[in-house]
């Protein structure tokens, strides 16, 4: 059993080393990916499209809307769907926005990249991808 990823992140070189990096979690398979809101709703809301985790950057494209858009719009999944975002403004007052907007947790890229992939191995292996 795989444990699926979805990652929202609009810098090619931080998303492609992001699943890279969530390639390397046994059980881990990024199943997508999306640079705006727009599309990142467009693929997480398609009842076809399995997911179990969704890596929410805040600032995506210009005109793209905003990671915040993406948790609003999320805030009734199912409660086996989690959502956290990776950003580089996580200072507290953020935190608690995101939180308050249904993110399951919320990292810093300088400093908690290696936390956030931490939890996704947790979560993979406690849903029996190893």
């Amino acid at each position: 059993m795989s444990f699926k990823a979805f990652v929202v992140e609009d810098q090619p070189g931080i998303r492609a080393g992001l699943i890279d990096a969530l390639s390397e979690i046994s059980g881990v398979t990024t199943v997508g990916w999306a640079a705006n809101e727009r599309d990142a709703l467009a693929w997480l809301r398609e009842p076809a499209n399995a997911w179990d985790i969704a890596i929410v950057d805040l600032v995506l494209e210009p005109g793209g809307g905003s990671g915040y858009g993406v948790l609003k719009a999320l805030d009734q999944r199912g409660p086996t769907r989690k959502v956290v975002v990776l950003t580089a403004t996580a200072e507290p007052a953020v935190r608690r926005q995101c939180e308050s907007l249904g993110a399951d947790g919320v990292f810093d890229k300088a400093m908690e990249t290696d936390a956030m992939l931490d939890y996704c191995s947790k979560l993979a292996r406690a849903a029996g991808g190893h």
